[in-house]
């Protein structure tokens, strides 16, 4: 926080916010649609997308840690490692920790596509030019990473 600006009173803060949520919701359907467009390549649907992506970054994690982390159902994030595993893109190893949830780790193919995709992603956000700075993105993510606590109470299943 820049500590020659006091925080937002409560009520402006709520107003200020708002003019987030009016950006995010449209920013997040316009990514999934350009997801959707260019996945082909790969087949990806943008669910199998999301859990590779989670894998890469996570290693190896059970279908409810993943559904916890994107804040999905159980269920939805089942049906999408199965359509991964079918496309042998994820596999499931036994889980030393739980012996009825194993865990699902990214194959060498899945690897390979969640790369492929995610360069021409950056490649396509290196466009974005303008004259935005460290501090910027880190306010950007630090406000994001606030609202989405202030949701953590939600129930996805």
């Amino acid at each position: 926080m820049n500590d020659a600006e006091p925080p937002l009173p409560p009520d402006e803060l709520a107003h200020r916010l708002t003019d987030v949520f009016a950006l995010v919701g449209p920013l997040y359907r316009r990514v999934l649609r350009a997801v959707e467009r260019n996945a082909p390549a790969e087949g990806l649907s943008v669910g199998v997308r999301a859990v590779l992506d989670l894998l890469r970054g996570n290693g190896p994690m059970t279908v409810p840690q993943m559904g916890r982390a994107q804040a999905l159902s159980r269920q939805f994030v089942q049906r999408t490692v199965n359509d991964a595993a079918a496309r042998n893109l994820v596999e499931t190893v036994p889980n030393p920790a739980h012996k009825r949830s194993p865990l699902v780790r990214l194959t060498d193919d899945g690897r390979a596509a969640i790369d492929a995709l995610t360069a021409r992603e950056h490649a396509l956000l290196r466009r974005t030019g303008g004259d935005l700075t460290e501090s910027d993105v880190a306010a950007c993510t630090r406000v994001l990473g606030r609202m989405l606590e202030l949701f953590d109470h939600v129930d996805v299943d």
